[in-house]
């Protein structure tokens, strides 16, 4: 069996600059600002929400990319330093983790460390321990809303105009129908498709990612 193209091409490490905005643009200007350094903390907690495919994963690990740590590493030395947490899923942490989140926040007041964290819900609709919720809602607070499929094609637009080719509308209908939604996955299949165009030095076709998108016998 051939691998796949796909296979081939790591998905992008998520980052700020490569988040797809869509109605979400307030949100990433706050989260750009706690994240430079020049602009100094205006708040010890950043909190994101919404529903799966809002970009709230992207986010966090785009913080731990900048240098965040996870929740489960140690919450920093006797010396007071800043310590930046980045937490992704709250509504998942069970009742030991939720102890050592509202504990860190609490130590936090007494540092310059910030805490970034996402949830499926606003603050006060958590199914958390209710001191815990009232915490994560007492910095800034913003909801993510997920993409359009007319933002999700502009986006794949855009990026085929950044990589010198033209992307036709049954491609990228055929990419929202039947691959994977997120932006991530989408982007990650349309960089294949590049690779596999300049491989066989063919067009950009619907035939051709259908094509390359079945595994074919060697």
């Amino acid at each position: 069996m051939k691998q796949l193209v796909l296979d081939l091409i790591p998905p992008p490490a998520p980052t700020l600059a490569n988040f797809v905005v869509g109605r979400n643009i307030e949100a990433l200007a706050a989260l750009r600002g706690q994240l430079a350094p020049a602009t100094g903390l205006v708040a010890r907690i950043l909190y994101l929400w919404g529903v799966a495919g809002s970009g709230k994963t992207h986010l966090i690990e785009a913080c731990l990319g900048a240098g965040y740590a996870p929740l489960t590493e140690p919450a920093g030395d006797d010396s007071g330093a800043a310590h930046h947490v980045a937490v992704d899923a709250v509504q998942t942490l069970g009742d030991t983790s939720q102890q050592a989140l509202f504990d860190l926040i609490n130590r936090q007041q007494m540092t310059s460390g910030l805490l970034i964290a996402t949830g499926n819900a606003a603050p006060r609709d958590l199914t958390l321990r209710r001191d815990l919720a009232s915490r994560l809602g007492s910095g800034l607070v913003y909801q993510l809303h997920p993409l359009s499929d007319a933002e999700k094609a502009d986006a794949l637009q855009a990026h085929a105009h950044s990589r010198g080719f033209l992307l036709r509308d049954d491609v990228i209908t055929y990419l929202l129908r039947h691959s994977r939604r997120d932006m991530a996955s989408l982007i990650q299949m349309l960089d294949a498709l590049d690779r596999y165009s300049l491989e066989t030095g063919r067009e950009i076709t619907l035939p051709l990612l259908k094509e390359m998108s079945q595994p074919s016998l060697v």
